[in-house]
């Protein structure tokens, strides 16, 4: 099942920003070597073990380049993939082939790197109730592709942008004059601008973690940057009354324990903004 930010306007408005970029006038490559009306055909080649991730994005680019293009699917979001393995074929126009080959490539290249890395990832907390949840370091442009392998993954989606989720971190609090000025000041505007939105507050040490506790009115509490024996306590502290999110500077290494300490989400920036992206090609044949 997609996620609610997967809308067939915003897919294609990507893949139409996307090819434009890319196509330009003209893929004058093939349009001047290939003979008019060749067809030809081409498999997606894995050529290293992981989670694919971007199948559904492939047959929406293909259909976009040219509808004629025939799409057999051989594996699917989600699978896991051996290096020589056929993700699937295509046949149809062999210069819209070669059109679309390098979108595609490019966003299942860097969608099943980004799944890979949150599925691998998400196998050592299995053994916790902690979910592992991504951020907004994003590639600009590219985000609805990046925070959709995430889900492929088996990650969660934080807010997808600033507009559907409310998140006061600590410039915010700082800015507002403290913890109650700023929860106080997100629920009037929210009220009187008719916005249901859900609201998370970072917290950087156990005495804020008792003051948003004290003021009330929020949804989730960031644990931010806080040793294993804090985040135990605030833990402890919370009691389950709000849901709680591990951030800042959390390693592969540093991640177990930290779902060991009781959080319900900890989110890593470099699910998305570090990853060297799955070797995939497209060849004819």
């Amino acid at each position: 099942m997609r996620p609610n930010y997967l809308t067939p306007e915003a897919l294609q408005k990507f893949i139409t920003t996307a090819l434009a970029e890319d196509i330009g006038p003209g893929d004058y490559s093939s349009l001047s070597s290939i003979p008019e009306g060749k067809v030809g055909q081409a498999k997606l080649l894995i050529k290293e073990d992981g989670i694919l991730a971007g199948v559904e994005m492939a047959e929406l680019i293909f259909a976009a380049v040219d509808p004629r293009i025939q799409v057999n699917l051989l594996k699917k979001d989600g699978d896991t993939v051996s290096a020589g393995d056929i993700g699937l074929t295509v046949e149809g126009p062999a210069t819209s082939i070669l059109s679309a080959e390098r979108l595609v490539l490019n966003c299942m290249q860097r969608m099943s790197a980004i799944a890979t890395k949150t599925h691998r990832l998400s196998r050592l907390i299995a053994h916790t109730k902690a979910k592992l949840m991504d951020t907004r370091k994003t590639t600009p442009n590219f985000r609805l592709m990046e925070k959709w392998a995430v889900h492929i993954g088996g990650g969660v989606n934080h807010r997808f942008a600033l507009y559907d989720m409310v998140m006061l971190k600590d410039n915010h609090v700082d800015f507002a004059g403290g913890i109650r000025e700023a929860i106080t000041r997100t629920k009037k505007y929210l009220a009187e601008n008719n916005l249901n939105l859900k609201i998370e507050i970072e917290t950087r040490n156990l005495d804020e973690v008792r003051q948003v506790i004290e003021v009330g009115g929020v949804d989730y509490i960031m644990l931010d940057n806080m040793d294993y024996n804090t985040m135990r306590d605030a833990v402890r502290l919370i009691g389950g009354k709000f849901s709680t999110e591990a951030s800042g500077g959390i390693t592969e290494e540093t991640l177990p324990k930290v779902a060991e300490c009781g959080v319900d989400y900890i989110s890593m920036g470099g699910l998305t903004h570090s990853v060297i992206s799955l070797d995939i090609s497209l060849k004819a044949f």
